[in-house]
């Protein structure tokens, strides 16, 4: 992991100055079940227009989806480690743990390296994932598996959930939003950072 200076490149949106839109938006966060504004939504707020649906999309897939904490928390991981989202790593590492994944298994997934997940259900949201974002498809046996596992409403909600974690990994890489001073968990590449 490494340290890196790295600027917003949005301006911070006042509280005390915002829009009546941009209030609405963030007040609807603030009061919701997240009740911080980390990750996009200091971004998003730049368009109150898509802040709103996206972050009410947000909380369903977060929230609601039916699968448990550590496989949402798994999808999430995978997610920010095929984007490199250094600020989706950081805010999520910490509740995946918490959750119960295996740490060894989230660092290899970190790394880029297939993990060894003992639980089939775990094993079978990383096989998902990867198949989902390398061949932007899914094969035939693993939709079944997955279908048989979970159900049709939660395989629609997992796809849902990938959906809007890649469109808040690619918010918070093109705007550099970073979480708290930790060190990063992803190198950046070169030229990338704001000077």
């Amino acid at each position: 992991m490494q340290q890196h200076e790295s600027k917003p490149r949005l301006p911070v949106v006042d509280i005390t100055t915002a829009t009546p839109a941009q209030k609405e938006v963030l007040d609807d966060i603030l009061k919701g079940p997240r009740g911080n504004l980390a990750g996009p939504f200091l971004s998003w707020i730049h368009s109150p227009e898509l802040a709103q649906p996206a972050q009410k999309l947000g909380a369903f897939c977060r929230y609601h989806t039916q699968l448990p904490l550590r496989l949402s928390e798994l999808a999430i991981l995978c997610t920010a480690a095929k984007w490199q989202a250094q600020a989706e790593w950081q805010i999520h590492y910490p509740i995946a743990i918490e959750a119960g994944l295996d740490a060894d298994n989230v660092e290899r997934i970190r790394l880029g390296r297939p993990p060894a997940f003992e639980a089939r259900d775990e094993q079978m949201i990383w096989e998902f994932v990867e198949e989902l974002y390398e061949n932007r498809r899914i094969s035939e046996p693993l939709y079944r598996e997955a279908q048989e596992r979970f159900g049709i409403e939660v395989l629609v909600n997992l796809v849902g959930l990938l959906g809007y974690y890649s469109l808040v990994a690619m918010t918070l890489n093109v705007f550099h939003v970073r979480h708290g001073q930790a060190p990063l968990p992803f190198d950046e590449p070169a030229g990338s950072a704001a000077e």
